[in-house]
């Protein structure tokens, strides 16, 4: 197979990227090969190497692209004055930002044990800041007494596992609509908060 023509780095190694996370998410990471993901993308498996080293850096690169890139979005969202605006801004984006996601969430949540160890940690540490996000939310809306939370980190970790399910279930022709859907999600995170 020959390498497509126009092909760059520019261009096709977004395509190898976004190839390896379809593969990833439909069959797993530990059965899709290297010349797998070549084919998808339409390039000799050898010619694969000139965009990314090895499988190992593609999943390193979905996993931390998503954290990085939520966390972008999180720090660029308006937070409102208190503790009860900062949580609903905090759902609402989380909410909107996994609905087109749904394939890196299922990574994210089913992919971690094959990270080396070191892009592990890398990974991990992005997750940890995120997290602290919320968790800051939720302690400060505690001591202010917003919120009735009988374990800040257990709910820090239910509120982000109920919040992460969206990009499980939902589709864009369903039922209710991405309003509707972040509406009840909202209510769902203020009730668990104990506002």
């Amino acid at each position: 197979m020959a390498r497509k023509a126009g092909s760059s780095s520019e261009v096709t190694g977004p395509l190898v990227r976004a190839a390896a996370q379809r593969l990833f998410a439909r069959h797993g990471y530990a059965a899709v090969s290297m010349r797998q993901i070549a084919t998808e993308v339409g390039v000799q498996a050898g010619a694969l190497y000139s965009y990314t080293p090895n499988k190992q850096d593609l999943l390193f690169q979905i996993l931390s692209t998503h954290l990085e890139e939520a966390l972008a979005g999180w720090r660029a969202t308006p937070k409102g004055t208190g503790p009860l605006d900062a949580l609903e801004a905090f759902a609402r984006f989380h909410v909107r930002f996994h609905f087109d996601r749904p394939e890196t969430m299922f990574i994210a949540n089913m992919e971690l044990r094959n990270l080396s160890p070191e892009n592990y940690d890398r990974v991990e540490g992005l997750r940890t800041e995120y997290e602290a996000a919320l968790g800051a939310i939720l302690r400060d809306g505690q001591q202010a007494g917003v919120f009735r939370l009988p374990d800040l980190r257990l709910a820090t970790m239910a509120i982000l596992a109920m919040l992460n399910g969206v990009s499980t279930w939902y589709r864009d022709d369903g039922r209710l609509g991405r309003g509707q859907v972040a509406d009840i999600y909202w209510d769902m995170v203020r009730q668990a908060a104990g506002a």
